[in-house]
C-alpha cells in the first residue's frame, strides 16, 4: 500500500501551524497499522511561490499534493480523508 503524503505549509511562529502539526501527528499515530502516512513541512518564508499562493491561508494541509484544508485541521475529517484515499 503506498504511503500517503501529507504536507503542512506554514511558517515559523504561527500558532495555527503548531496546532495543525500536533493534530496531524496525532491522526497519523492513530491510523490502522496497514495505512502509512508521512508528514513533511514547507515554509512560505522559504519559497516565493508558496508565499504568493498561501500567505493568507496558512496553515494549509495537502494530501498527495491536493489541498485538504486551510487554517484549522479537523481530526476526524483528516482521518476520513486518509482512509478514503486508500479505498
Amino acid at each position: 500500500m503506498p504511503t500517503k503524503r501529507l504536507t503542512l505549509i506554514g511558517k515559523p511562529g504561527c500558532h495555527l501551524c503548531d496546532d495543525a502539526r500536533e493534530t496531524i501527528k496525532a491522526v497519523i499515530a492513530a491510523l490502522p497499522a496497514e495505512l502509512s502516512a508521512e508528514l513533511t513541512e514547507q515554509s512560505i518564508l522559504d519559497d516565493e511561490a508558496l508565499h504568493a499562493r498561501y500567505w493568507d491561508e496558512i496553515p494549509v494541509v495537502l494530501i498527495n499534493d491536493r489541498v485538504h484544508t486551510i487554517w484549522r485541521v479537523e481530526p476526524e475529517r483528516l482521518r476520513s480523508a486518509l482512509l478514503e484515499e486508500t479505498e
